[in-house]
């Protein structure tokens, strides 16, 4: 009798841990073993019926997918369960899924996509008034510099003078100045410094600083 019982009992272990597998293991997980699925099919237009080229099929979250020949038409494995997407530049996006309960290891569809219209704001493009006013508009319209233009201004010989009149001297400039003078009075120590009056250079360098207007007072501009 003892045998007996024990027998009946190991018999109910084992038929409630069978149930509770069961019951822990997902349907899915059950209906996808071994479970590859061909899917092929068209995709059309909704409005026209018309193939839709190079249109993408995709399994979701899986990373891999296919394209639609010229004709529509397409060819992909899958498995059961998994989710489908179809997409295609100018058409909304259209999600299947694949069904647990496939008799066979074939699915077939035609996938039909809509037009995936974008209403852009309106535009108005007005036309100037007259010739005259564009012509007005053109020329008063201030074109920036480019960088040789700058360049060529930033080297202009007025601007240097300019820069060079009212801009002050640095330190090396300061203390060659100074050396100069301190070694041109050395060297004429003793005796009266020349007078360039009769220098031909001398003169030649003093007609050029009066051309150039070095001797016009700063005040007056005169």
């Amino acid at each position: 009798m003892k045998i007996f019982f024990r027998y009946v009992f190991v018999l109910f272990a084992i038929i409630k841990c069978t149930i509770g597998w069961s019951q822990s293991t997902p349907i899915s997980d059950l209906a996808k073993k071994d479970t590859v699925i061909q899917l092929y099919g068209v995709v059309m237009t909704a409005d026209s019926l018309r193939a839709i080229p190079s249109a993408s099929v995709v399994v979701s979250k899986k990373g891999r997918g296919t394209f639609t020949n010229n004709d529509g038409v397409f060819s992909i494995a899958v498995l059961k369960g998994d989710i489908i997407t179809f997409s295609s530049v100018g058409f909304k996006e259209k999600i299947i899924t694949i069904p647990y309960n496939l008799p066979g290891n074939q699915y077939s569809v035609i996938q039909l996509l809509i037009n995936d219209t974008t209403y852009l704001p309106a535009t108005i493009i007005k036309p100037r008034p007259s010739r005259e006013q564009f012509e007005r508009d053109f020329l008063n319209s201030r074109i920036p510099d480019d960088a040789y233009e700058i360049a060529r201004q930033n080297t202009q010989e007025t601007r240097l003078r300019a820069l060079m009149a009212t801009m002050p001297a640095d330190g090396r400039e300061a203390v060659n100045y100074q050396l100069r003078q301190q070694a041109n009075k050395y060297y004429y120590a003793g005796q009266l410094p020349p007078m360039n009056i009769f220098n031909p250079a001398a003169w030649a360098e003093f007609i050029q600083a009066w051309k150039r207007g070095d001797f016009k007072s700063k005040n007056t501009g005169q």
